[in-house]
């Protein structure tokens, strides 16, 4: 029998600490040619966080997500929100990707058809420039994050039976460490840290649109920051 899945709200978990101490990513390293030297030859540098706690003793999946870093003035990050009723992190912020199939070619070649699927991105618009160390969510997922740069001009069209949301952050804020927040999680006697990155975005209109980035995908992310400031 899978253990308890903890349930709790997390943006009511206390914030512990921030990466305000760390440095931030300079500009000229999120340039397209940069980011391409970058994960052409990358620097040695060892990921934060590999792994979350077990909560499932269901056999371990394959699966990919793109990390859509999309080529604007100022380059930002496509993310998406699932919608409520999924099985496995329902409501969360995270990226397009999904479960590996037999089918599929390679870790890059899942997370484009997933993507594809579940927001109607193609390929076609897609540079796969490199991939980020595996991450082993607590649901019991083997994710490799596909690196990859997009070209503007595609209308996103998200599956509503998977997608809630699709919607871009400046990547120059997920690359500040100082909005990097650490959060304590209590639970079965146990406490542990999770990172969170809260982020709002302002519409014409003056609505504001809060987006509550946290779990295995602000993990994903901080592992991106010590990728890019090696």
């Amino acid at each position: 029998m899978s253990q308890q899945t903890p349930r709790f709200d997390p943006e009511l978990l206390p914030v512990i600490g921030t990466g305000a101490d760390l440095p931030r990513v300079p500009l000229e390293r999120l340039r397209p040619d940069a980011l391409r030297e970058h994960f052409a030859a990358p620097p040695a540098w060892t990921p934060e966080l590999i792994a979350e706690r077990q909560v499932s003793d269901r056999p371990p999946a394959r699966a990919s997500v793109l990390v859509p870093l999309v080529l604007r003035d100022e380059p930002t990050l496509l993310l998406t929100r699932r919608t409520a009723h999924l099985r496995d992190h329902a409501g969360q912020i995270s990226f397009p990707g999904g479960r590996a199939e037999p089918d599929d070619v390679d870790a890059a070649d899942t997370a484009l058809r997933e993507t594809e699927e579940e927001i109607g991105l193609a390929r076609s618009y897609v540079e796969v420039i490199g991939l980020l160390p595996e991450y082993t969510t607590v649901t019991n997922f083997i994710v490799t994050p596909v690196v990859g740069l997009v070209t503007p001009g595609f209308a996103p069209t998200p599956d509503p039976f998977e997608v809630d949301d699709v919607f871009e952050v400046p990547l120059a804020f997920i690359l500040d460490p100082a909005n990097h927040e650490r959060r304590l999680i209590e639970w079965q006697g146990e406490h542990r840290e999770v990172f969170a990155m809260p982020w709002e975005d302002r519409l014409a209109d003056g609505t504001v649109l809060r987006y509550f980035i946290w779990g295995a995908t602000a993990a994903m992310l901080r592992n991106l920051y010590r990728c890019l400031i090696a």
